[in-house]
């Protein structure tokens, strides 16, 4: 499905959450200040948002519209949820 299609983009886009997240244990180990910590965090959390709205996204087009047997209203429908949640996960 879409996650297969894209693994290799999801993979390297987890590995860099990842990196954000020991980015944000480093800072919190390394005593830095609380503006420093929160903007890590922050960062993180905007990567994170932006891997679950892409699997979202992914998961509707993939599973929710067939392509073949939707109509107009449908796809048109489809997109408007999909920008609904690319606004929710901001």
């Amino acid at each position: 499905m879409h996650t297969i299609e894209n693994q290799k983009k999801l993979i390297a886009r987890v590995r860099r959450i990842r990196g954000q997240l020991e980015a944000v244990e480093r800072a919190i180990e390394g005593e830095a200040g609380c503006a420093v910590v929160l903007q890590t965090v922050t960062s993180a959390r905007g990567a994170l948002n932006g891997l679950v709205g892409e699997l979202i996204e992914g998961h509707i087009r993939t599973h929710v519209l067939d392509p073949v047997e939707s109509s107009g209203a449908q796809r048109q429908a489809v997109e408007d949820l999909v920008q609904v949640v690319r606004a929710y996960v901001r």
